[in-house]
């Protein structure tokens, strides 16, 4: 299938490892040209040579911290530099910390906010002349916490939530300009951070991890955890 991307721009955040770097590849091999982006440059480096092993679109990367406003308005000028105007935009962050409400204080939610609400704010607003100009897409990575809260995870129940409203908003005010805005809100795929929030669980509950993800797996039909490459495509 031709998804007529070959040679539009992509700016793909948190893309060094996780969704967004199996969401880079996707797009990289459908001939894309992609801005990977991460707060770590070694981690970038592995991801470009990965992804290059099989991209028929360009691959590049920057480094990016969501939670500055400044170094979001760096990685947009970045990607204009280097590939042009942009066509594709793929909001995406690692989650907040683990934890219910009587555990967090105001800087921890203000942290929180920053990095999974208010940088995808700032990025879509930087990016929107060019949405407009390309009839571009805006695709939000959250998770299935927009559906139905997750235990432990009070700080990312809430601003997950406030992407789907965010998204919603967009969809109806963008549409006048042919612009697409998706939600996508996976469950369990097997990631780090999955596992990091399957060994928090477990120490909470006294088990052991492979107790946690045996119960996990009880609720999935399928009877295993997904795959970020699944979840890319």
């Amino acid at each position: 299938m031709d998804l007529q991307i070959k040679g539009k721009t992509a700016l793909v955040l948190a893309s060094s490892d996780g969704l967004g770097k199996a969401i880079a590849q996707e797009l990289a091999n459908e001939g894309a040209n992609v801005m990977l982006t991460s707060r770590t440059e070694e981690n970038l480096k592995l991801a470009k040579e990965e992804i290059e092993k099989t991209a028929t679109g360009s691959v590049a990367y920057c480094l990016l911290d969501q939670t500055k406003n400044e170094s979001i308005a760096a990685a947009v000028k970045t990607t204009r530099e280097t590939f042009g105007s942009i066509s594709i935009l793929v909001n995406n962050s690692g989650g907040p910390p683990a934890g219910n409400f009587e555990d967090f204080g105001d800087e921890d939610w203000q942290k929180a906010f920053e990095l999974t609400l208010l940088s995808y704010i700032r990025v879509i607003r930087m990016v929107l002349p060019d949405l407009k100009e390309n009839k571009g897409r805006i695709l939000n990575n959250t998770s299935s916490s927009t559906k139905e809260p997750i235990d432990g995870l009070t700080l990312s129940n809430v601003f997950r939530v406030g992407i789907l409203g965010l998204a919603k908003t967009l969809s109806q005010e963008l549409a006048q300009d042919d612009i697409l805005v998706n939600t996508i809100g996976p469950g369990r795929i097997q990631t780090k951070r999955v596992d990091e929030l399957d060994q928090v669980n477990a120490k909470k509950k006294g088990e052991t991890k492979e107790a946690v993800q045996e119960a996990n797996l009880s609720t999935i039909p399928m009877g295993r955890y997904g795959k970020p490459e699944e979840f890319a495509k």
